[in-house]
């Protein structure tokens, strides 16, 4: 029997394509039962691809974060949510408002068409969390930092340095915890945590240090020659601006064509506009990671689901509450959960 090959294996970008990939294609949706298939789909290749790093036990907190955002957006409904509907599930006492604060509720009737919106939306936002941390379970947040384009070399430390900050933090309350339980402290309680609080950043800040340390020890780090900086500078701020304006009017949906043109010409000048930046910018690199046919196939996977996710159509994408309803998922859902699954091998 074949072993799963961990995610080690692949190159960290990969994942990170496959997981916004997926997470731009769940945005356009708010159907549980599509939304339960991805979930199901993305949990299943996480747990056979992630590897024994530290950092891919990070997953579970964004499981845990997803409950609390469904809960939290739950109790913001119930309290102080607009009244939609016409089934009441139950009422609460209703605070009554002065009249400068009208549109504003406190308490009163609960209706089941309110509660399912809102139960479908905050699945969106927890599903789209589940992506997040899907990549940061299965990326090496090192290796991608000595993958990106040279001409990203600044904003690229930052950003995955912040995207590294949840799986060291994690991390290091796992190895503060179960040291605490092996002196017979206590690790549960608000006592616990406050006093777990101190330790975990004091560890985070000293592995931090110690990295920033062995990088510059090993030579990380550029030689500069930004001649024509201006140029290229005024060049990726328009290329830029045209990406965005026309994934707007593609999104919006008034003018797609129009759309499509802009985010191209966008894309390519961004392109353009990097590759020429960083022929300026001579990175050091060591062991430079390769991009190859199963990259490009894990990457393919996540376009695939969102491009399958997009075909269903505004009916089944966003199912209607009001009245209430069994949402529908046709056959197509299902190809949609499958690609989004092609990595599990």
């Amino acid at each position: 029997m074949a072993v799963p090959q961990r995610s080690s294996a692949l190159h960290p970008w990969a994942w990170w394509a496959w997981a916004l990939l997926l997470a731009t294609g769940i945005s356009l949706t708010t159907n549980p039962l599509l939304l339960g298939l991805l979930a199901l789909a993305i949990t299943a290749v996480v747990l056979l691809r992630r590897s024994d790093a530290p950092w891919a036990r990070s997953v579970g907190a964004y499981f845990a974060l997803a409950g609390v955002v469904i809960a939290i957006r739950m109790v913001f409904q119930i309290i102080l949510g607009a009244r939609v509907g016409t089934t009441v599930v139950f009422a609460l006492p209703e605070l009554h408002l002065p009249d400068w604060a009208q549109g504003i509720r406190l308490g009163g009737p609960v209706s089941a068409e309110a509660l399912l919106g809102t139960a479908y939306d905050a699945l969106r936002l927890a599903t789209m969390l589940l992506c997040l941390g899907a990549a940061n379970a299965l990326a090496n947040p090192r290796r991608a930092l000595r993958s990106v384009p040279a001409a990203l070399y600044e904003a690229s430390v930052a950003v995955v340095i912040a995207l590294s900050v949840a799986p060291q933090l994690i991390e290091s309350g796992q190895r503060v915890a179960r040291a605490r339980r092996l002196r017979g402290g206590r690790t549960r309680g608000v006592r616990a945590i406050v006093a777990l609080l101190v330790p975990v950043l004091e560890d985070a800040i000293e592995r931090s240090l110690a990295l920033a340390a062995g990088m510059e020890a090993r030579g990380f780090g550029r030689t500069v020659d930004l001649r024509n900086r201006g140029r290229l500078l005024a060049l990726m701020l328009g290329a830029a601006m045209l990406l965005t304006v026309g994934v707007f009017l593609f999104l919006d949906g008034s003018h797609p064509t129009l759309g499509v043109g802009f985010a191209l010409v966008g894309a390519t000048g961004t392109f353009t506009g990097l590759r020429l930046t960083g022929r300026r910018l001579r990175v050091t690199r060591h062991r430079p990671e390769p991009w190859g046919l199963r990259e490009t196939g894990v990457a393919l996977a996540g376009a695939g689901a969102a491009a399958t996710v997009w075909m269903l159509g505004p009916d089944i994408l966003v199912p209607a509450t009001e009245p209430l309803a069994w949402p529908q998922l046709p056959l197509i859902g299902l190809v949609a959960a499958a690609l989004a699954a092609l990595p599990w091998p």
